[in-house]
């Protein structure tokens, strides 16, 4: 493999050579997975051997403004995490 991170074409053609399928098909299947995927987020979607997307709510706290270091007040919200499976983990960083 090239250095750096995989570009979106580079996955696509990965995808379509493994799978045996022409490039515009691993295009679709690439951005029906995107889309389900944002699509079920709010319930927590899982892609397994991979991670799962969760939402989570973050609490109000306080803050610091880096410009003038006056502490202001950061409000709640929800955000998405995506939180890596244990199977990634031990594949990437060497497991036990």
């Amino acid at each position: 493999m090239a250095a750096g991170p995989m570009t979106k074409s580079k996955i696509i053609t990965h995808l379509a050579e493994a799978a045996e399928v022409s490039k515009k098909t691993a295009a679709k299947l690439l951005e029906e997975l995107s889309a389900l995927a944002y699509k079920e987020a709010r319930k927590g979607f899982t892609l397994p051997g991979l991670g799962k997307l969760v939402l989570v709510n973050r609490k109000a706290r306080l803050g610091r403004n880096p410009m003038t270091g006056a502490t202001i007040k950061i409000p709640a919200k929800k955000v998405v995490k995506f939180r890596v499976a244990k199977a990634a983990k031990d594949s990437i960083l060497g497991g036990k």
